[in-house]
């Protein structure tokens, strides 16, 4: 490990931070108001919710309330336990100040830039390029608020930047590999647990562990680092999902609640052909466009004679004998990946002088792009993968390995989530897909990185300068007398 490319990884380190401080407070704080689901988070810290609704404004102290228990399963409660407790050493009254908590995250996002720079084997004017493009993604207006918000979208976003840092590290020998290997622990137990659609990433995570080899390492010497972080990973993972409810199972009928009365019977097309395909009286229109906690459906008698049907085994069978439906509806889905900005939720305090649903568009780069494009749906979002996975294949045919891996882990999962959130949630679309457009955009980076030419391996300086050895003077003495010329 040399010292100037610690040095070098320490600059990136110290200016990417003050990047994202000055795009997070300057000159008023950002953050992402609660949808509603706030509440599931704040239980465990004892913080007060105001409303159990959807929020205009982005509350950034929350004080002190009435124990409440939730089962809810996400990593962000641990970067959210941290900066209360940050937050109560600094002097502050809330418990949980979204400031801290914002800061923390900056500092994390700062370190997973530096990392993944200091992975990629690029001449120093490159890196520098991909800590730019890497400061894009990241800071861009459709994730960034999500680092200072009580909803669990920047967990997952975190996550998958350290862990394909820590990736592209354990590629390298020598001491970087087992820092490499730490920050993946690390980055997966964040990414994995974030949310229920990022446990999606375990079984690319064990993919991408089996594929990730220094070079000439074989045997024991390639595999017990990966095996290592694979065990510590999955238990923890297995520990966290005990602890409430796995794969938040809870939510399971209000989401196929959700798929048919928003998503598949949404009153813009044959809503009686639809009920009928689906097994489902005349009489289940007055659900249509109806909100789970809304309607609470539940205290219906009509509601629970077909309540059977509202069943992930049905939503399966009616999409298989209706593939035009589902290509519509996987269309509306892509519509909502490249949209980005969910419309009603705003990114600054009451005390901003801005209207209600106000949002900041500081860094509207990437996602101003894709909104612009948004009608396009899947006719930009294939090609754009395919593209993207092009680049992929062809950092695995050029001895890229590592940017074929972390490329086909992130949009594997990109292409995942987005069939499991157009077809599998059917209501805040364009919130849900955030997990699609995000890994979508930080492969597209590392596909761009692949394409990028390698510096040639240093040459040794003694090697350079040896000069030819000068060739050895015989004596007259010992020479041997010359025989005379054949006539």
């Amino acid at each position: 490990m040399r010292f100037r490319e610690l040095r070098f990884g320490l600059g990136v380190f110290v200016l990417s931070l003050g990047v994202l401080l000055v795009r997070f407070l300057v000159p008023r704080p950002i953050g992402m108001a609660d949808n509603g689901d706030g509440w599931r988070l704040l239980c465990d810290l004892g913080g007060r919710h105001p409303e159990l609704k959807s929020e205009f404004y982005v509350h950034f102290s929350y004080g002190p309330g009435q124990a409440c228990r939730s089962d809810y399963i996400s990593s962000q409660a641990w970067l959210d336990w941290f900066a209360s407790k940050l937050g109560k050493v600094l002097g502050s009254s809330a418990e949980l100040n979204l400031l801290v908590l914002g800061a923390i995250t900056c500092v994390l996002v700062a370190v997973g830039v530096a990392a993944t720079v200091l992975g990629l084997e690029l001449s120093r004017r490159n890196r520098v390029i991909a800590a730019v493009l890497l400061l894009l993604v990241m800071a861009d207006s459709a994730f960034f608020g999500y680092f200072a918000s009580v909803l669990s979208e920047g967990a997952g976003f975190l996550g998958m930047l350290l862990i394909a840092g820590g990736l592209l590290l354990m590629h390298r020998t020598g001491a970087w590999r087992y820092w490499g290997a730490a920050l993946t622990v690390v980055g997966a137990l964040i990414g994995i647990n974030a949310k229920s659609q990022t446990l999606l990433l375990i079984p690319l995570f064990v993919l991408a562990l089996a594929l990730i080899r220094p070079l000439g390492k074989r045997g024991l010497a390639r595999w017990a680092l990966p095996l290592g972080v694979l065990v510590v990973v999955g238990t923890g993972t297995a520990l966290v999902q005990s602890q409430g409810d796995p794969a938040n199972a809870e939510y399971r009928e209000a989401n196929m609640y959700h798929v048919v009365f928003d998503s598949i019977v949404d009153g813009k097309h044959d809503t009686g052909a639809d009920l009928a395909a689906l097994g489902l009286p005349p009489s289940a229109k007055k659900f249509v466009g109806t909100g789970w906690w809304e309607a609470s459906p539940w205290k219906d008698a009509d509601y629970n004679g077909f309540r059977d049907k509202i069943s992930r085994r049905n939503v399966v069978q009616y999409y298989s004998s209706h593939p035009l439906r589902t290509l519509q509806i996987l269309q509306q889905g892509a519509v909502d990946t490249l949209t980005a900005r969910p419309a009603r939720l705003g990114s600054f305090a009451d005390t901003s002088g801005l209207p209600p649903m106000s949002q900041e568009h500081r860094v509207p780069v990437l996602s101003g792009l894709s909104a612009l494009a948004a009608p396009l749906g899947l006719f930009l979002l294939v090609p754009f993968w395919l593209l993207i996975g092009w680049a992929g294949v062809r950092a695995f045919r050029r001895r890229g390995r590592e940017y074929g891996v972390v490329v086909f882990f992130l949009l594997l999962f990109a292409v995942g989530q987005f069939g499991l959130s157009a077809l599998g949630e059917g209501v805040e679309g364009v919130k849900h897909q955030l997990l699609t457009l995000f890994p979508t955009f930080l492969a597209a980076v590392f596909a761009v990185l692949s394409l990028f030419p390698r510096p040639a391996p240093p040459v040794r300086e003694e090697a350079a300068q040896e000069e030819p050895e000068p060739a050895t003077e015989v004596f007259d003495a010992f020479r041997e007398p010359e025989e005379p010329a054949v006539r």
